[in-house]
C-alpha cells in the first residue's frame, strides 16, 4: 500500500520522489540496532548504560548546579533549601589562577597576546587549501617560539620580567604540551630514520637513545631534569626549571614517537625506494620528497595518539612543584572560602571538561585529515 502512495506524490514526470530522511532513519535502525533478539537486547542494554551514566553526570553538571554565588555558602545544600551539584562561581572565582597560574595580573594581556597569536599562525597552517605555506611554517617555527618567549618572560623591550615559577595553570600544560609536540616529531623522524641507517654508528646511538627513554617512566625523566641534572652541569651553570622539564618531556615523547614513525617507514614496499633512487634522487630527497609523506599519512593515528598521550602526561610536572592546570586546580581546593561538599568533584569534572576538549579536537582533526588524504576520497 505504500509503493501507490509514494507514486502519488512523485514528480509531474511520474517519478518516486526518495523515502523521506526519516523513513531512512527508522530502516537503518530497525536493520542494525533491532534485526535480532540478541542485538535488540544489546541495544537495550547499552541504551540503559548511556542513561546511567550520562543522567547523573549532566543533573550534577548542569540540572542541580549552582551558578550565581560569592562565597561557599552559595554551594550547600542546607544554605539554599536544595540538593547541590556542580559549584560553579567557585571555578569562575579561580578562573584567572587556572588559566595565568600567579602571573601577574595586570600583564595578562601578554599571555592573552601569546596565545593570539599562536593560534592566528597554528589554524591557518592546519588548513591545507590556505596558501603560503612556507612563509606560514616559518613563523610559527622559528618566529613566534622567539616572540613568545620575549612576550611571556619580558625583562626586554619595556617589558616587565616575569618570573617561569609563577607561571602556572593551563599557560604551563600548553608551553609544556606544545614545545613536546613541535619538537618531538622531528627528533622521532631522525630517530626513525637513524634506527634504519646503514651507518652501525648512527644506527647504534639511535637504538641506545630510544631503548633509553621508553625503559624509563616519564616521572624517573622529570625527576632526573629537575633534580639531578644540575649535578652534571659545570659550576656556576643554572638552567631554568622548565625548560629542563620541556627538554625531558621533548626527548621521553621523541623515543615513542620514533618507533610510530619506523612502523610506517617499514611499511613503504622496497619498490618506493628504488623507484626513487632510480630517478636520481639523493638520499634525503628519497625520504622528504617520496618516502616520508607515504609513511607519515599511514601512521597518523599513532602520531596523534602520542600527541595526546604526552598533553595528558602535562599532568605529572605537579611532581616537580611546576603547577600546570592540575596542579592549581588542587592548591584552589585548599581555600577554606569555598570548602564545599561538591568543590572537588566540581575542580576535576572543568580539567577534565578541559582535556577532553584538547584531545577530542586533536582526535577529530587527525580522521579529517586521514579522510582528506585517502586516495578513495579524491575526486
Amino acid at each position: 500500500m505504500a509503493e501507490p502512495h509514494l507514486a502519488s506524490r512523485g514528480n509531474r514526470a511520474g517519478g518516486l520522489v526518495a523515502p523521506m530522511p526519516r523513513m531512512r532513519a527508522l530502516a537503518w535502525v530497525r536493520a542494525n540496532l533491532f534485526n535480532s533478539w540478541l542485538n535488540t537486547a544489546l541495544t537495550l542494554l547499552v541504551l540503559w548504560l548511556i542513561w546511567a551514566v550520562c543522567w547523573p553526570l549532566v543533573k550534577f553538571l548542569a540540572v542541580d548546579a549552582v551558578w550565581d554565588g560569592a562565597g561557599r555558602a552559595d554551594c550547600l545544600a542546607d544554605q539554599i533549601g536544595r540538593a547541590v551539584g556542580a559549584c560553579w562561581p567557585f571555578i569562575g572565582a579561580k578562573m584567572g589562577q587556572f588559566l595565568y597560574g600567579f602571573y601577574p595580573p595586570e600583564q595578562y594581556w601578554r599571555v592573552d597576546l601569546t596565545a593570539a597569536l599562536g593560534c592566528g599562525l597554528l589554524i591557518p597552517l592546519l588548513i591545507p587549501p590556505l596558501p603560503y605555506k612556507t612563509a606560514n611554517s616559518i613563523l610559527f617555527f622559528f618566529v613566534y617560539p622567539i616572540a613568545g618567549f620575549v612576550l611571556l618572560v619580558g625583562g626586554m623591550f619595556g617589558l616587565e620580567h616575569v618570573e617561569t615559577r609563577v607561571w602556572g595553570g593551563l599557560l604551563v600544560t600548553l608551553v609544556i604540551a606544545v614545545t613536546g609536540i613541535v619538537g618531538s616529531l622531528p627528533i622521532g623522524i631522525l630517530l626513525a630514520l637513524g634506527r634504519r641507517s646503514e651507518l652501525p654508528a648512527v644506527r647504534a646511538v639511535s637504538i641506545v637513545f630510544i631503548e633509553f627513554w621508553r625503559g624509563v617512566p616519564l616521572i624517573t625523566v622529570l625527576f632526573f631534569a629537575t633534580y639531578m641534572l644540575p649535578l652534571f652541569l659545570p659550576a656556576g651553570w643554572v638552567v631554568n626549571p622548565l625548560l629542563r622539564v620541556m627538554i625531558g618531556v621533548t626527548l621521553f615523547a621523541a623515543a615513542y614517537m620514533a618507533e610510530v614513525v619506523r612502523g610506517g617507514l617499514q611499511a613503504i614496499p622496497r619498490a618506493q625506494y628504488e623507484a626513487a633512487q632510480a630517478l636520481g634522487l639523493g638520499y634525503w630527497r628519497m625520504m622528504g620528497l617520496v618516502i616520508l609523506p607515504q609513511a607519515l599519512k599511514l601512521v597518523i593515528p599513532g602520531i596523534v595518539n602520542t600527541f595526546i598521550g604526552l598533553f595528558k602526561d602535562t599532568t605529572l610536572v605537579l611532581i616537580v612543584a611546576i603547577f600546570d592546570l592540575l596542579g592549581q586546580l588542587r592548591a584552589a581546593f585548599s581555600d577554606p572560602n569555598w570548602a564545599t561538599p561538591t568543590t572537588v568533584a566540581t575542580g576535576f569534572a572543568f580539567a577534565g571538561i578541559i582535556y577532553f576538549c584538547f584531545c577530542f579536537g586533536m582526535s577529530r582533526y587527525a580522521q579529517w585529515m586521514e579522510r582528506r588524504l585517502d586516495p578513495a576520497n579524491r575526486p
